[in-house]
């Protein structure tokens, strides 16, 4: 009876009423009751590591397709590089985030830590593009664990209400990662191998399993004797993979109305609807019904979804738009996104210690995408009457609003749910994350390239598309006198339009936490509630 009262506790439920011990829950404990700084300090030094590893690879490795392309051949294929990862790794972060629940967050971090290595490793020896593109596949694997599993032993270990305390080293990692990683990559290219984007990744791997190892002993782990829904988790895998598909090669490498795009979206659609049936019927299904069914954490998630589909394509567009209309360089245009990024940090931040002091999370996230959505507003009327010193000011403000929301979302999911919820609740954040930056990406980029088709198509002048690709490095200032005059309307039209969408995207978000129930924010770690059961 005992037994039960704990395994309760552990679960984050009341007590049930007094039954027969259930044999097959365990739970192996070693650890005092309560994690001193020095602990915490310890745990975070292993997983920030292993943050970092994942937030690196999706800015370093840019930077090295070209010379991939040139010396590996295969051109065509060169996308697949970037695709492979995406879809490894989205597929496998709720498996993850389950089998934590499961098995404990220190198997699943070592292993993610593992896999990643070797999938760099054997990335850095590929002797051809399919090589690179398979390593890449397997590299996913271990990312997809990465940040899901760091982000849930950070909701184990600290209380959501004190989490505040520690976002300034979470801000940090990620801004060093984005404004490193291409600096690094170039260099890297330059003048050692592009082999050395890859290769980096195996000894810090190294440093982060060690230190994972030995800290996240400190937290006690669940032994449950259960069968793994490996139908539900093979449907969500083919599922996600259909998905991603068609949002990454749909508009470029296939037609949208053509047989493979429309054979694809009915077989994720298909896909989609067996896992719900699946999920519903199991006994342990990946994705319990019962999260779906709550209220705070399904808020979370459709909100990190329509945020992250404005807050990507934004990343994305904002280059293109700064080169192509303004005639700025490549190389200036990545860092004329720093007002932007820095935004982001400082939101995040801030964003941290105001639901310290507060308690409370919703007020925070829906001040900060009230400012994104106004700042969306600004852009897209700017776009018609160009200034670059109020767009930058303006993208600062678009990064103040978007960086509080994803540690809000983060804290409010895993405050929401049961305590045995905690790794696929914060999985699923990271999940309906990825899958909205690739919708996003895929239906924003596709509303400019034929919005200014039209333009064009109208003005009958379709020739002025290649002339400004061919004339990217100078913008619309090297074009023609009369290419010019037809193409900034276009252009400033075709921007209007996508920015305005994006507003649209932030209002839907507005509406989304405006309803969104609020609870207050826990005290205690998670760790402390399930230590007390073990003991």
């Amino acid at each position: 009876m005992v037994q039960c009262a704990n395994r309760a506790l552990f679960y984050g439920q009341q007590p049930e009423s007094p039954t027969l011990p259930d044999s097959s829950s365990t739970l192996v404990a070693s650890a005092p009751a309560v994690l001193s700084q020095r602990d915490i300090y310890r745990v975070l030094s292993g997983v920030l590591l292993g943050m970092f590893l994942s937030a690196l690879d999706q800015s370093i490795v840019a930077t090295a397709l070209p010379a991939i392309g040139r010396v590996l051949g295969g051109l065509e294929n060169l996308s697949w590089i970037v695709a492979a990862y995406l879809l490894t790794s989205t597929a496998s972060t709720p498996i993850y985030g389950k089998l934590g629940d499961l098995y404990g967050r220190r198997l699943m971090i070592l292993i993610a830590i593992t896999v990643f290595a070797v999938g760099s490793l054997l990335c850095g020896l590929a002797l051809n593009m399919w090589q690179i593109i398979a390593a890449r596949a397997l590299q996913g694997v271990g990312a997809g664990g990465l940040l899901s599993s760091s982000q849930s032993v950070i909701a184990d270990i600290i209380a959501p209400r004190q989490r505040g305390r520690y976002q300034a080293y979470f801000s940090g990692i990620y801004a060093l990662a984005t404004v490193g990683g291409p600096v690094v990559g170039g260099l890297f290219v330059d003048h050692l191998s592009w082999r050395w984007v890859f290769w980096i990744n195996p000894p810090l791997g190294v440093i982060a399993f060690l230190l994972c190892r030995r800290a996240l002993r400190l937290l006690p782990v669940p032994q449950l004797q259960r069968r793994i829904d490996y139908v539900g988790a093979a449907l969500l895998i083919v599922a996600v993979t259909c998905w991603l598909f068609v949002l990454t090669s749909g508009g470029r490498e296939f037609a949208w109305t053509s047989p493979m795009a429309l054979t694809l979206i009915a077989s994720a659609l298909l896909l989609t609807a067996l896992l719900v049936v699946q999920e519903r019927r199991t006994p342990e299904p990946l994705l319990p019904p019962r999260l779906f069914a709550n209220h705070v954490v399904r808020q979370a998630w459709l909100a990190s979804f329509v945020i992250t589909m404005a807050q990507l394509a934004t990343g994305v567009l904002m280059p293109t738009f700064l080169q192509l209309v303004l005639g700025v360089s490549a190389g200036s245009s990545g860092v004329m996104i720093l007002p932007m990024m820095l935004g982001t940090v400082v939101g995040s931040f801030s964003s941290g210690r105001l639901m310290r002091r507060t308690g409370r999370y919703r007020p925070v996230a829906l001040a900060a995408i009230c400012l994104a959505t106004a700042a969306q507003l600004l852009l897209a009327f700017e776009a018609q009457s160009v200034s670059l010193p109020v767009i930058l000011v303006t993208m600062a403000f678009v990064g103040l609003g978007f960086g509080p929301t994803f540690p809000a979302m983060m804290v409010a999911g895993q405050n929401g749910a049961e305590l045995r919820d905690i790794g696929i609740v914060t999985s699923m954040i990271a999940f309906f994350r990825t899958l909205g930056g690739s919708f996003g990406i895929a239906i924003l980029w596709s509303l400019l390239i034929g919005t200014l088709s039209r333009q064009l198509a109208a003005a009958r002048a379709s020739d002025v598309g290649a002339a400004i690709l061919a004339h990217a490095g100078g913008g619309i200032a090297a074009l023609p006198l009369a290419a010019r005059q037809t193409l900034v309307p276009a252009l400033a039209h075709s921007y209007h339009l996508v920015f305005l969408t994006n507003a649209g995207l932030c209002a839907i978000a507005v509406v989304l936490l405006a309803t969104m129930r609020e609870k207050p924010l826990r005290d205690e770690p998670a760790y402390a509630v399930r230590q007390r059961a073990a003991q």
